[in-house]
């Protein structure tokens, strides 16, 4: 039997499509790479945004059209839950082989109901993967898959909760393992957040980069989102990061557009992504997601006032990106090989690094190499070989 993955959206769908995919080959199914081929075809679905639902239901309708003796499985933040599962439920015990960075899922679900978010409909109340059983489950990924990174990822990861462990307790256990690097998902601002960078910054395998929820950084507009946090806590937080891990490669979320947002709380977004130099920023326009709240509020932003916003952000930040990669020239950095045919892959930091000058050999995928940058350019590093760690 064959079959073909679909996936869109988040880290998050991604870390469960790789998971699915392993558990279906464990099974005796053969992967192929076009739904023409496929007995069957999963599509890990997104409901973010109108538009992600869209493409996933414009795919889903395809692949009926044209296959119709296929089987449709769709799975993740989508209604259209597709035909009936052709696999017994997935116990875990498969490793996904494809990538050269694993991925742990530590949790599920939310229940901060934002106003924007609809993902609380598909996902449910938060759940938490029993803490031991992720221990070992990335003892596994480090001794019987060779992955040299693990990225921890979650719906919500600051919700993990397990036996009285929270995530900063998770990340300083993760860490005293060692073999790996552990790489954190988005986090969201808060309390658990400082625990959490506290924990980071006591484990030097722990990746020194953090991507944030961020959203907006005007009061007012996180009112309306019904975010659980306000200016003063991203300040907080911010000035955490800086004291405990002053070198990290910042990253967040900025949503533009929001209803009710002025040109004064944009500019403070901008500022705010500006001051603290975020090198990796995801900005995007407000998406008027039908069954959310924020999609009945009224002083709806226009289509191109959203869109100029978020481009002005991405702005900002793809020169706070280049200026972060040349500050990093002559220094050592991790990577981890993705590319082994050319040679390259993301440093601790988050910034992509090549090493022409290195034998493929010399640098297997999966592995954790010390290189010295030479040169920055477009926010990208070249560097040269040092050697294995």
């Amino acid at each position: 039997m064959k079959v073909r993955f679909e996936t869109f959206g988040c880290r998050l769908n991604r870390a469960e499509a790789l998971q699915r995919e392993a558990d279906f080959l464990a099974a005796g199914w053969e992967r192929v790479d076009d739904f023409m081929d496929a007995d069957l075809v999963v599509v890990r679905g997104c409901s973010v945004t109108s538009k992600a639902q869209t493409e996933c239901e414009r795919l889903i309708a395809r692949i009926r059209r044209k296959r119709p003796d296929a089987k449709v499985l769709v799975e993740g933040c989508l209604h259209d839950k597709g035909d009936d599962d052709p696999l017994p439920p997935s116990d875990g015990s498969a490793l996904p082989k494809r990538t050269a960075r694993a991925f742990l899922k530590a949790q599920d679900g939310c229940s901060c109901h934002c106003s924007f978010c609809i993902v609380p409909q598909f996902r449910g109340e938060p759940q938490s993967t029993p803490f031991d059983d992720l221990l070992r489950r990335a003892e596994r990924l480090r001794d019987e898959g060779g992955y040299g990174e693990i990225v921890l990822t979650g719906c919500n990861l600051s919700l993990y909760a397990s036996g009285g462990k929270r995530l900063p307790d998770l990340v300083a256990a993760l860490a005293a393992l060692g073999g790996f690097r552990l790489r954190l998902g988005s986090i969201e601002p808060g309390a658990v957040a400082e625990e959490t960078v506290a924990a980071a910054a006591e484990s030097p395998n722990v990746c020194r980069s953090l991507h944030l929820a961020v959203q907006s950084a005007s009061n007012a507009v996180l009112r309306a989102m019904r975010r659980p946090y306000g200016t003063q806590e991203l300040e907080s937080l911010l000035s955490r990061i800086g004291a405990l891990l002053p070198d990290c490669g910042l990253g967040c979320d900025i949503m533009t557009g929001f209803p009710g947002e002025t040109e004064l709380d944009f500019r403070l977004s901008a500022a705010f992504v500006a001051r603290h130099r975020f090198s990796n920023v995801h900005a995007f326009p407000f998406s008027r997601r039908p069954g959310t709240v924020a999609a009945a509020l009224p002083r709806q932003c226009d289509h191109d006032t959203r869109s100029k916003r978020a481009h002005e952000i991405a702005a900002i930040a793809r020169r706070i990106r280049a200026d972060f990669a040349t500050a990093l020239r002559n220094r050592e950095v991790e990577i981890v090989v993705e590319d082994e045919e050319n040679v390259a892959g993301w440093t601790s930091e988050y910034i992509w690094c090549t090493v022409p000058t290195a034998k493929s050999g010399d640098f297997p995928r999966k592995s954790i190499r010390r290189v010295r940058v030479v040169s920055a350019e477009s926010g990208k590093l070249t560097a040269a070989p040092i050697s294995a760690l």
